[in-house]
């Protein structure tokens, strides 16, 4: 082993680990391939809100690294500083152990962070959702200050617990406002202090519109739905200050609440910024080929580099979960081609469209262009994340099942007392690379 070349990839998310898994497969054990990464699974993402609303179980949407990447050596690390010049990376293990790592092929897929305003008590105050122990946490969050508003005496205490605020109408947001509104009314008609109160829903984004990345009719169609179930959307709106009683809002409304769910989005890890390396808004630079220019040995894909869109000259390649993956396998392609496996070739990819999972029998989506909603939209959703999870299929589409045919139970699970991850932590305990 010690005399095989060594291929780093640092981060497990959807680019690191599309990598990794497309690398064994081409290096049939020629390479060493070490996959740095905090946790030892890889997390589908887009199915996250549907683990906060308590249709999944957690590990369905976890898929172990071992036995899903054969030949792939895993370190539960995270990668803390890159040394070019000596081709090595310094990791600090599960236990806070220091440790350093050689290299001959480095890639860089550490993915991203919670994107932070700068609002006054957002830290503090509000619910981050970028993991499982975040999704569980804003779970019985829910569910208890449902509960805890069934027994209030206060009408006013108990109007500010059944009132939740979502920041961020992107994919994440608005999925999680869909999801999470299910799940409250839910639990609140079991709740008999609460028969016939109305649950308050805000969504707000500085945005003219909802989900503004898709096209403006399935914006509209979503906005109608959620609109429909009394989701208040407040597009061109941010929030200016966070407390414990509540959140001020732009338009100068004090909301009373104790729930701040903040979905705003995500920026590039700090390590890229920390590798002196040429970036553009916090990502690091490459070519056309994902290699980093100067350093033919360093590759970076994902949220984490700045890709250049060869279907739309000038740009970047958008913060997705279909350009990590795929950005991931040509990296594989392209390493592979350094060894004298292949052509190496340039990363170009036409969106095919995106879906967005409103509950129940609700979604929108545009495969291929083609603008879908409703239950047309809800199959293709559900077909797309069965075919692009790497794993849990029969799992996954199992729990559907039963969440349609079985009543839902609104229990707490109390695995979670804290915010798993506080809003400005630099390392997540899981790399993320963008929505579906």
């Amino acid at each position: 082993m010690g005399n095989r070349q060594r291929v780093v990839i640092a981060g497990g998310g959807f680019a690191g680990y599309s990598a990794a898994r497309r690398l064994s497969r081409l290096a049939k054990g020629a390479i060493e391939i070490v996959l740095v990464n905090p946790t030892d699974y890889f997390l589908y993402l887009p199915l996250l809100p549907e683990v906060a609303a308590g249709i999944l179980d957690p590990r369905k949407v976890a898929v172990p690294l071992a036995g899903s990447l054969p030949g792939v050596r895993h370190l539960l690390a995270s990668v803390d500083e890159v040394d070019a010049e000596a081709r090595r990376v310094t990791c600090t293990d599960a236990e806070g152990g220091r440790r350093e790592l050689r290299y001959d092929r480095l890639v860089i897929a550490v993915g991203s962070v919670n994107k932070l305003l700068p609002v006054p008590g957002v830290v503090e105050h509000a619910h981050g959702f970028r993991s499982i122990a975040e999704a569980l946490y804003l779970r019985d969050h829910l569910i208890r200050q449902i509960e805890l508003a069934d027994a209030e005496d206060d009408p006013k205490e108990r109007d500010a617990r059944c009132t939740f605020v979502v920041v961020g109408a992107g994919y994440t947001g608005t999925e999680v406002a869909a999801q999470g509104q299910l799940l409250t009314a839910d639990t609140a008609k079991r709740r008999p202090g609460l028969a016939g109160r109305p649950l308050r829903w805000l969504l707000v984004d500085k945005a003219p519109r909802i989900l503004p990345e898709l096209d403006e009719r399935l914006s509209r169609t979503a906005h109608a739905t959620l609109a429909g179930r009394g989701i208040d959307i407040r597009p061109g709106t941010t929030v200016e200050e966070a407390t414990g009683d509540g959140v001020r809002l732009s338009d100068g409304e004090f909301v009373p609440t104790r729930s701040l769910i903040w979905c705003v989005g995500v920026r590039p890890d700090p390590l890229v910024e920390s590798l002196g390396l040429p970036t553009a808004k916090g990502r690091l630079e490459v070519d056309e080929y994902l290699n980093v220019p100067g350093h033919p040995e360093i590759f970076a894909i994902g949220d984490a580099a700045a890709v250049p869109d060869l279907t739309r000259p000038g740009e970047h390649t958008a913060m997705t979960a279909q350009h990590a993956t795929r950005q991931g396998k040509r990296a594989a392609d392209n390493i592979a081609a350094s060894y004298g496996h292949g052509e190496r070739r340039p990363y170009e990819h036409h969106d095919l469209g995106f879906v967005v999972d409103l509950g129940g029998v609700k979604a929108a989506a545009d495969p291929l262009g083609v603008p879908l909603s409703g239950v047309p939209a809800k199959v293709v959703a559900r077909g797309y994340h069965l075919l692009a999870v790497p794993g849990g299929r029969t799992r996954i589409a199992g729990n559907w099942l039963l969440d349609a045919i079985l009543p839902r139970q609104t229990v707490q699970l109390d695995l979670v007392r804290a915010a798993a991850v506080p809003l400005d932590q630099g390392t997540p305990d899981h790399p993320h690379d963008g929505a579906s």
